[in-house]
C-alpha cells in the first residue's frame, strides 16, 4: 500500500506511526513545506482523556509526551480582585515543538519515510492509494477542491495572539483584567519547567481602542505586560509569530475525495478555550487507522471514517463553540459576583455541569449554591433549581416551569377532564410554575380546532377548575394567550402540523398576505380596524383570566403566529408605520400588550414569548430582539420567555442540547430582564447549571414533563431538597423517594470516590 501524507504537523504523523507500525510493508511517506524543527505557538494542552486514547492507540509515543510534559489538576480563575481553584480537571501541557519531533522520532522508528522543506500536491503521488490531505486550517488542497468539499470558514470577532512567558504554573490559569480600553483575557498554562503559553484575547472594540491593530509583535508584547504585570510576577511575555488574528471556526461538507482525505485543522477546527486543536487532529489520525484495519479497501475505509468521525468532531465543534462565543461576549457576565463568574467559565461549553463540578470541587460548588440563595431570599442548603423566584406579588415556589405545549384536545375551546389530569398531575409532581398551552381569545384565533379558548362563559369555568386543582397541588399556573395568524385552520398535529384544513377552515389573518407554506391558505393582511378587534378580544380573555385565578399572563409573540408575524421582517412585508425598522415592527405587538398590562392586575406579572432568531437569513437579528425585548420591559414585562424558529417553514434550526440558551443569555444580562429559557432541557442538572451560571430565572421543560409528570418532585429526592412537598396523600411514596434515593446518592458518591481515574501525572 502507497500512503502519501501531505502536511507534518500531529495529524499526518501520528496517522503515518500508527498506519507504518501495523503495516510495515505499506510505505508511508509525510511531506511538510516547513523544517523538522519550525513551528509557531508556545505549548498544546490533552486533558487525561485524550491521553488516555494516546495510550490505547500507541505506548511508545504515548511514553515519550507523557515524560515531557507538564501536568495539572486544577483550574484557576482570577477576575475582579479574587481568585477561585477548581480541582479534578487533569490536563498536561507539553511544548508544540518538543511532540513535533517525538513524533518525528518515533515515525523514523516505526520507518516512516519524512520529506522537510517541500511544497507538495496529491498529483505528486500518482501511485499512491490514499492521500491525507492534513495541511492544515489553510489548506491550499482543500482551496483548490472547494467546490467539492465546501468548506465554511467563520472568522470569529474577537482578536487573539499566541505569546509565552517564563512564569510557572501548577494550573490552567485565567486572567481577566479590566482596562479604560475594555475586558483582556489571557489563557495560560505551562508546557514545560520554566515555560508557559498565554493566549491573549479581547473583543474587537476593546482592541481597536487600545490601539494594538497598529502595533507589531514587541509592542502588542509590551502593552499586555502593562495590561497583566501583576499577574506575570515580574516575568515577560515572549513571542514567536505573535500576530493578532480571528479564530475561523472551519466546517466542511465533505471529507473526502477520491483517495483523498482531510485530516486535522484541513477539515475542521475548534477554538482553542477547549484544549481541542491539537486534541482534535490527533484524534482523528486514531479514528482513520481503526478505520483502515477495520475494512478491506481504501474506499470502504475513507466512507467509515467520514460516517463514524463526524458526529464526534461536531459535537467537539459545538461545545468550542459555545465557549468561544462565552469568551466573545465576557463583558455580558462581568457585573456578576466574581463566584458566580468564576462558575460561569467553568460551564461554559456545557460540557462541565452542576453534578461535574459538585463531586470534582465540592467547596466551590457550596459557595455557589450559598450565594444564589441569598440572591433568592431562600435556603442555603437547597440547589439553584428549588429556589423561589419573586416577579411582583408572585412568588414561584422553584424555578422549574412545565413549558406551555400545545394539546390540540379542547372541544370546541373548552378544557375537558383530559386538560385537567395534564396540568394537575404535573402541578402535584413539584413544579413550580404550569403554564396553559396557547389559549385563544376568540374562535378565528386558534391554530387547530382542537385549541383551548377563553372567550366564553364555559371555557372560563373548565379553567378555573383547572386552575383551582393546580393550586391546591402547590403551584402557581400562567395563562399563556395567542392568536394563531397566518399558522392557523390547520390540522391536529397528529393529522398532519401546520398543513391547512381541507374543510371547515375559517379566515386567516397576519401582518402580510404571506402564506406558511405554497399550498397554505393565504391570510389577509390585516386592518387598522381588525386590529383594534384583535386587540379588545385579548383584553376580554385577560378579563376572563383573572377571573380564573391565574397567577401570570404571558402573550405569544412568537413561532410565526398573528404578533409574532408582526416582529420578522420575514413575515412583515408592511409599508405603513407598522412595517420596516424593528421600532415599526413591533408597535402593534407593544400596543396588544400595553392594552393587557392595564387590566392585568398590578401586583400580578406578565411575560411575553418571543423567537429571538428565525433561523432564516434576512431573519429577526440579535439587535432587534433586544430591542423588542427592551420595549416590553418598558411596557411592564416582567419576564421574556425565549424560544426560536418556527417563523417560516424553511428555517434551519441547529439543534442541540440547550439549543435556545444563548439568545436567553443574551436578553437577560444585555437587556436586563428576567427570562424564562427552554429547549432540549432534558435534566435537573443542566436546570441548576443553567440558573447558577445566571444564564435565566426560570427553566421550561416540555418533552420531560410529557414523559415524567413528577420530574420536579424525583429531582427534589436526589438532591435532597424536602421544600418540595407534593400532595399530603402521596406523603408515605414521598417520603420513601427521598430516603431511596439518599442511599443511591450516597453509593453513587462513594462509586465515584473510588473509581476516580488515576492521573497521567508522573510519580514524584
Amino acid at each position: 500500500m502507497r500512503i502519501a501524507i501531505i502536511g507534518g504537523g500531529p495529524a499526518g504523523l501520528y496517522f503515518a506511526i500508527l498506519m507504518k507500525r501495523d503495516r510495515p510493508e505499506a510505505r508511508v511517506t509525510v511531506v511538510e513545506r516547513n523544517r523538522p524543527d519550525d513551528t509557531f505557538g508556545f505549548g498544546v494542552v490533552f486533558s487525561d482523556q485524550t491521553l488516555d486514547a494516546f495510550k490505547a492507540a500507541d505506548e511508545p509515543s504515548y511514553r515519550a509526551i507523557t515524560e515531557s510534559f507538564a501536568y495539572w489538576d486544577d483550574i484557576e480563575i482570577n477576575a475582579r480582585g479574587e481568585s477561585h481553584r477548581i480541582g479534578g480537571n487533569g490536563f498536561c501541557g507539553c511544548s508544540r515543538r518538543t511532540l513535533l519531533l517525538l513524533l518525528q522520532d518515533r515515525a523514523r522508528e516505526v520507518g516512516v519515510e519524512m520529506i522537510f522543506g517541500r511544497e507538495a500536491v496529491p498529483e505528486d503521488f500518482p501511485d499512491a492509494d490514499l492521500v491525507v490531505v492534513a495541511d492544515g486550517i489553510n489548506s491550499p488542497i482543500r482551496t483548490r477542491h472547494a467546490e467539492h468539499f465546501q468548506p465554511r470558514i467563520d472568522y470569529r470577532p474577537n482578536r487573539f495572539a499566541w505569546m509565552g512567558s517564563t512564569r510557572p504554573f501548577d494550573a490552567f490559569t485565567f486572567f481577566f483584567r479590566e482596562t479604560p480600553h475594555g475586558i483582556f483575557i489571557a489563557h495560560c498554562y505551562q508546557y514545560e519547567p520554566g515555560a508557559s503559553t498565554w493566549v491573549l484575547e479581547t473583543d474587537p472594540e476593546t482592541w481597536a481602542r487600545a490601539g494594538l491593530d497598529a502595533m507589531n509583535e514587541e509592542q502588542s508584547a509590551a502593552f499586555l505586560e502593562e495590561v497583566f504585570a501583576e499577574d506575570l510576577q515580574g516575568h515577560r511575555l515572549l513571542i514567536n509569530r505573535s500576530m493578532w488574528r480571528q479564530f475561523p471556526a472551519l466546517r466542511c461538507e465533505r471529507w473526502v475525495k477520491d483517495n483523498m482525505v482531510l485530516l486535522g485543522d484541513a477539515k475542521a477546527s475548534a477554538h482553542f478555550s477547549i484544549g481541542s486543536g491539537t486534541k482534535l487532529a490527533m484524534e482523528d489520525a486514531i479514528a482513520l487507522h481503526a478505520a483502515f484495519m477495520a475494512n478491506p479497501g481504501t474506499a470502504e475505509a475513507l466512507h467509515a471514517f467520514e460516517n463514524g468521525r463526524r458526529e464526534e468532531v461536531e459535537k467537539i465543534q459545538h461545545a468550542a463553540n459555545v465557549s468561544l462565543v462565552w469568551f466573545e461576549h465576557v463583558k455580558r457576565f462581568w457585573h456578576f459576583p466574581p463566584t458566580q463568574f468564576a462558575f460561569g467559565v467553568m460551564t461554559r461549553s456545557k460540557a462541565i455541569t452542576w453534578d461535574n463540578l459538585l463531586l470534582r470541587a465540592p467547596e466551590f460548588v457550596a459557595e455557589m449554591q450559598a450565594l444564589f440563595a441569598q440572591q433568592s431570599g431562600g435556603r442555603p442548603d437547597t440547589v439553584p433549581m428549588f429556589q423561589p423566584l419573586a416577579l411582583r406579588g408572585l412568588t414561584v415556589p422553584n424555578r422549574v416551569v412545565v413549558s406551555p405545549m400545545c394539546m390540540y384536545s379542547a372541544e370546541e375551546g373548552v378544557p375537558g377532564d383530559f386538560h385537567l389530569v395534564h396540568y394537575g398531575a404535573r402541578a402535584q409532581g413539584g413544579a413550580g410554575l404550569v403554564f396553559t398551552e396557547m389559549t385563544c381569545p376568540a374562535p378565528d384565533a386558534r391554530i387547530t380546532p382542537g385549541c383551548a379558548g377563553l372567550w366564553n362563559d364555559e371555557q372560563q369555568a373548565a379553567w378555573t377548575r383547572i386552575v383551582g386543582f393546580v393550586h391546591g397541588s402547590g403551584a402557581k399556573m400562567a395563562l399563556q394567550l395567542g392568536h394563531a395568524g397566518r399558522k392557523g385552520a390547520t390540522k391536529l398535529m397528529w393529522d398532519g402540523m401546520d398543513q391547512p384544513l381541507e374543510e371547515g377552515a375559517w379566515p386567516i389573518v397576519s401582518a402580510s398576505p404571506i402564506p406558511y407554506y405554497p399550498h397554505s391558505q393565504v391570510p389577509a393582511a390585516l386592518t387598522r380596524a381588525q386590529m383594534d378587534a384583535i386587540r379588545e378580544d385579548f383584553v376580554a380573555a385577560a378579563r376572563r383570566g383573572i377571573e380564573c385565578g391565574f397567577d401570570l399572563l404571558e402573550l405569544h409573540c412568537a413561532h410565526g403566529y398573528l404578533l409574532a408575524s408582526f416582529l420578522s421582517p420575514l413575515t412583515n412585508h408592511r409599508e405603513d408605520e407598522y412595517g420596516g425598522p424593528v421600532e415599526n415592527r413591533l408597535r402593534f405587538p407593544l400596543e396588544v400588550f400595553s392594552a393587557l398590562r392595564a387590566v392585568w392586575p398590578a401586583d400580578r406579572p406578565m411575560s411575553v414569548r418571543l423567537s429571538a432568531t428565525d433561523w432564516a437569513d434576512g431573519g429577526i437579528t440579535d439587535a432587534d430582539t433586544l430591542a423588542i425585548a427592551r420595549a416590553f420591559a418598558a411596557a411592564g414585562c416582567d419576564l421574556i420567555d425565549v424560544s426560536t424558529g418556527q417563523t417560516v417553514a424553511d428555517a434551519a434550526p441547529q439543534y442541540g442540547r440547550m439549543f435556545q440558551l444563548p439568545w436567553a443569555d443574551m436578553i437577560r444580562n444585555e437587556a436586563g430582564i428576567a427570562v424564562m429559557c427552554v429547549g432540549s432541557i432534558t435534566s435537573a442538572d443542566q436546570v441548576n447549571t443553567i440558573l447558577a451560571a445566571g444564564r435565566a430565572d426560570l427553566v421550561a421543560l416540555g418533552r420531560p414533563h410529557l414523559a415524567e409528570p413528577s420530574f420536579t418532585l424525583k429531582a427534589a429526592a436526589t438532591y435532597g431538597a424536602r421544600s418540595v412537598k407534593g400532595p399530603k396523600q402521596y406523603k408515605y411514596g414521598r417520603d420513601a423517594l427521598f430516603r431511596t434515593m439518599e442511599r443511591e446518592r450516597e453509593e453513587l458518591m462513594e462509586l465515584r470516590r473510588k473509581a476516580r481515574p488515576a492521573s497521567h501525572a508522573p510519580s514524584r
